[in-house]
C-alpha cells in the first residue's frame, strides 16, 4: 500500500501550485466584494473561506515538515520570520506611502490627506507593524467604496498564521512532534467537537477564527506527522471529494464533516498529481497581501465601473505585477538569508546569558 511518506517528494509536488490557486481564489472573492460589496458564495461559505482554509491546511503540512527537518527553535523562528515579515512590512509601507495618497487624489483629496487625516497613514504603518492588524482605515479615504474603509482586509490572517507557527514550535520543543504525535490527534478531536457544537448553536469558549484556522492548520500538520500511515489512493480522494461536497451543502459550517476530507484531498493532489513544470517564482504570498489594496485603488478609477469579470481580470493582472516585484525584490532576497548564522549566534548568546545566572 502506497502511503504519503512513500509518495511525497519535496522537490516534485504540486503544493506551490495549490497555494497559488488558493491565493487567486481569495483574491477573486475579495475582488468581487470590493467591486460590488457582496461576496461570491458556495453554500454558506464564501469562496475566500475555501481558499483560506486550503492555504492553512497546506501551511500546516509544510511548516510542520520545516520543524521536523530543522529541529531547531531559533532556526525555525528565523525561517518563519523571513517568510512573513519582510514582505509584510514592505506591503504596509507601499499601502501607507503610495496606495493611500493615490487613493486620496482619486477621491479629490490632497496628496497629504493620508498623513494629516485621522487615523493617519503613519499610524497605520506603525500600529500594524507587529502583525496584529489594529487599523484598517486611513483618513476615511475609502469610506464611499463598496467594501468600505479598509485598505487591506486580507492581512488579519497573518497573525493567526503566526499563532499556528507558535503552536508548532511549542509542540516541537516539548517533543510532541517526535515522540507523542497522538497529542496532535487529541487536540484535533477536541477542535472537531467544538466545531460541531458551534454548528449546533451552542457556545464554545474559543474565538471563532482561532477555532477555524487552528483546526484546518493542524489537519495539515497531522497529515505530515502520520505520513507513514496515511494511504494515498485515488478512491479515497474521490470519496473525500464527495463527503466535502455533501458537507458544503448540508451545513452552515462545512468544516463539520468537510474539513478532514478537504485536507486529504489537497495532500493527495499535492503529492500524487505532480505539476510537470517548475514554479520558479512563488507568487502566492505577494498575490495574497497585495490584491486588496490594488483592487481598492482600481475601484476608484474608471475600472471600477466595468463589469465584474473585467474588473477581476484587470485587478488580478495588476496584482500579479505587484506579486512579481514582491517576490524578486523582497521575498526571494530575504529567503536567501535562511542559512545565515545569525539565529545560531542569538541562540548561543541566550544560552550563555541563561548559564551565567
Amino acid at each position: 500500500m502506497s502511503t504519503l511518506r512513500d509518495r511525497f517528494d519535496p522537490r516534485r509536488n504540486s503544493f506551490d501550485l495549490l497555494r497559488l490557486l488558493f491565493a487567486l481564489l481569495v483574491a477573486a472573492d475579495h475582488g468581487v466584494s470590493i467591486r460590488t460589496g457582496h461576496h461570491a458564495r458556495w453554500g454558506q461559505s464564501t469562496l475566500g473561506d475555501f481558499g483560506l482554509d486550503g492555504f492553512f491546511i497546506l501551511s500546516g503540512f509544510l511548516v510542520t515538515r520545516s520543524w521536523v527537518t530543522l529541529e531547531s527553535f531559533s532556526r525555525f523562528v528565523w525561517h518563519r520570520f523571513l517568510r512573513i515579515m519582510p514582505g509584510f512590512w514592505v506591503c504596509l509601507l507601499v499601502t501607507a506611502l503610495v496606495v493611500a495618497p493615490l487613493a486620496a487624489v482619486a477621491q479629490g483629496m490632497s496628496l497629504t490627506a493620508p498623513f494629516t487625516g485621522d487615523p493617519s497613514a503613519l499610524r497605520y504603518l506603525f500600529g500594524n507593524s507587529a502583525l496584529l492588524i489594529v487599523q484598517y482605515d486611513i483618513a476615511g479615504i475609502l469610506a464611499d467604496t463598496p467594501q468600505g474603509v479598509s485598505f487591506n482586509g486580507a492581512l488579519w490572517t497573518l497573525f493567526f498564521e503566526s499563532f499556528c507557527y507558535v503552536i508548532v514550535a511549542g509542540l516541537g520543543v516539548v517533543g510532541v512532534l517526535r515522540r507523542q504525535r497522538v497529542v496532535v490527534l487529541l487536540v484535533l478531536g477536541m477542535l472537531a467537537i467544538l466545531t460541531i457544537l458551534q454548528e449546533a448553536g451552542l457556545p464554545v469558549l474559543i474565538n471563532d477564527r482561532i477555532l477555524r484556522l487552528t483546526f484546518v492548520f493542524l489537519l495539515g500538520a497531522a497529515a505530515y506527522l502520520f505520513a507513514e500511515r496515511l494511504p494515498m489512493r485515488t478512491g479515497l480522494a474521490v470519496a473525500s471529494a464527495g463527503i466535502f461536497l455533501l458537507s458544503v451543502n448540508a451545513f452552515e459550517d462545512y468544516r463539520v464533516l468537510g474539513a478532514a476530507p478537504l485536507a486529504y484531498l489537497l495532500v493527495w493532489f499535492g503529492t500524487c498529481v505532480r505539476w510537470p513544470w517548475p514554479i520558479r517564482a512563488d507568487l502566492s504570498y505577494g498575490m495574497y497581501i497585495y490584491h486588496w489594496p490594488t483592487m481598492q485603488l482600481l475601484v476608484l478609477t474608471g475600472v471600477g465601473t466595468t463589469a465584474v469579470p473585467l474588473f477581476l481580470l484587470i485587478g488580478l493582472g495588476t496584482t500579479t505585477t505587484a506579486a512579481l516585484q514582491s517576490w524578486f525584490l523582497i521575498e526571494r532576497p530575504s529567503l536567501r538569508r535562511k542559512h545565515s548564522a545569525f539565529p545560531d549566534r542569538v541562540a548561543a548568546a541566550v544560552a550563555r546569558a541563561g548559564g551565567s545566572r
